[in-house]
């Protein structure tokens, strides 16, 4: 792959997750969430974006929020479930994606806020209308995502690099 070819990144929040007994790491989705998991899906899938591989945070919510959208998509990408998403700082997710192997063109994060929206509002130094401003307003609601474009290599993602191309929340 080019250094000039254009990637993406989708940063997908986990769906609504359930307040239980369960430690917080093994929190299932709430009934609300597996509704809107597979409707984030489909929206995905509707994008045209082929996904070369789905990097997902070990937390229970996160994995069952994969598991529905990813059922929804017309190709499963390679997934890789990675502990280091919980909890990450946004200088702990840049440095995740900075690991990506420079074959992979599209690549979509399933992780949790506030680092979801801390890696979007970092990345975007740029946004397609009011992208941005609607992104910002709404606080990156469960379920939501955002789509992010630059040119360059994995190595090269820092702040203000990616353009926000869209942010989709399930309850608009």
């Amino acid at each position: 792959m080019s250094v000039e070819s254009t990637r993406r990144i989708v940063l997908l929040r986990h769906a609504k997750a359930d307040w239980g007994q369960e430690t917080d790491h093994e929190r299932p989705l709430a009934e609300r969430g597996r509704k809107d998991a597979p409707v984030a899906g489909r929206r995905l899938a509707q994008s045209g974006i082929r996904f070369d591989l789905a990097v997902c945070s070990t937390a229970a919510r996160t994995r069952e929020t994969w598991k529905l959208a990813v059922h929804e998509l017309p190709e499963r990408p390679r997934t890789v479930y990675e502990e280091r998403i919980y909890e990450a700082s946004l200088g702990e997710l840049i440095a995740l994606l900075n690991e990506i192997p420079e074959d992979v063109s599209d690549v979509i994060v399933i992780g949790h806020n506030p680092g979801m929206h801390a890696l979007a509002d970092a990345l975007a130094g740029d946004a397609e209308g009011d992208a941005h401003a609607r992104m910002n307003r709404s606080g990156y609601p469960t379920a939501a995502y955002a789509v992010l474009t630059f040119t360059g290599t994995w190595k090269s993602v820092e702040h203000g690099v990616a353009r926000l191309e869209e942010f989709w929340t399930p309850h608009d």
